[in-house]
């Protein structure tokens, strides 16, 4: 009989969203050969013939490594003027390297309204699905060049939100956030040398929230209490989520290959792999 762990390798439309800290070195400076190693991985489950949508992070940072600030910027008005600057770098740089391997990418800019109005949530359904038909991968990020929600109140909030909204509206199998932590602990493992690793859970309580902690780096905005509302969010629409380690995105494959790797949260999507 297959754990909930292995039905994962069943997992056809798959949502990964992947965090300013695991795109960019500690410098800011964009990480290419980590970037360059996440197209690849993502191309080849393309070529295995799983629908792939990947959440990005990083615009902020990468704009400001661009025009050379030396610290990420402060201001509603600069963090836009940085966003968009980082967008159109960010996408260039993951056209050429999908295309090396062989894959179209579409960029897809979504704000919080999409969602709140009903025909244009029916739009990106309608354009996620055909995209995915297609075999394109959409790059989804939100569009901070017009949107302040993300950059001034970390509300729609960080990508970690974005990517369940995805998730949910293309009625995913299973998302996977790749994070600059192995999954969720029993206690901040930073300051307890004693916390543990939850492999699985089956329900977001508030009892999870008091032990996720704060957000983490200066580069991100997103900490494992936004990764918790994402993980109620989609379990909530009977999709799997994964928090792992996206240090090397090759963990990507382990998943999908039924192995324990950070922490599962059960959706209980009963038609994978039945």
């Amino acid at each position: 009989m297959e754990t909930s762990i292995s039905k994962l390798k069943h997992a056809k439309r798959i949502v990964v969203k992947v965090g300013t800290s695991s795109l960019t070195y500690s410098t800011g400076q964009i990480h290419l050969r980590q970037i360059e190693l996440l197209a690849r991985v993502l191309s080849d489950l393309r070529h295995e013939g799983r629908e792939v949508v990947l959440v990005t992070s990083g615009a902020v940072s990468v704009g400001r490594s661009k025009i050379g600030l030396a610290e990420r910027p402060k201001t509603l008005r600069e963090k836009q003027a940085a966003s968009a600057i980082g967008q159109s770098e960010l996408m260039s740089i993951y056209s050429k390297l999908f295309s090396e391997y062989g894959c179209d990418v579409a960029q897809v800019l979504l704000t919080k309204n999409v969602i709140e109005d009903a025909q244009r949530k029916e739009n990106a359904i309608t354009t996620f699905n055909t995209l995915l038909e297609w075999g394109v991968v959409p790059i989804v990020n939100e569009n901070d060049a017009i949107s302040t929600e993300e950059l001034q109140f970390g509300d729609f909030g960080d990508n970690d939100t974005l990517s369940a909204m995805v998730a949910s509206l293309i009625d995913a199998d299973l998302l996977i956030i790749l994070s600059d932590i192995d999954g969720l602990y029993s206690a901040d493992p930073h300051k307890d040398n004693q916390a543990k690793l939850i492999g699985e859970i089956d329900e977001v309580t508030d009892a999870l929230f008091e032990i996720a902690g704060e957000a983490g780096t200066n580069r991100g905005t997103g900490g494992m209490a936004t990764k918790l509302k994402a993980a109620k969010a989609v379990m909530s629409c009977g999709i799997n989520m994964v928090i792992a380690n996206g240090a090397h995105p090759t963990v990507i494959y382990d998943i999908l290959e039924g192995k324990q790797v950070g922490t599962l949260f059960k959706g209980q999507k009963t038609a994978i792999g039945e």
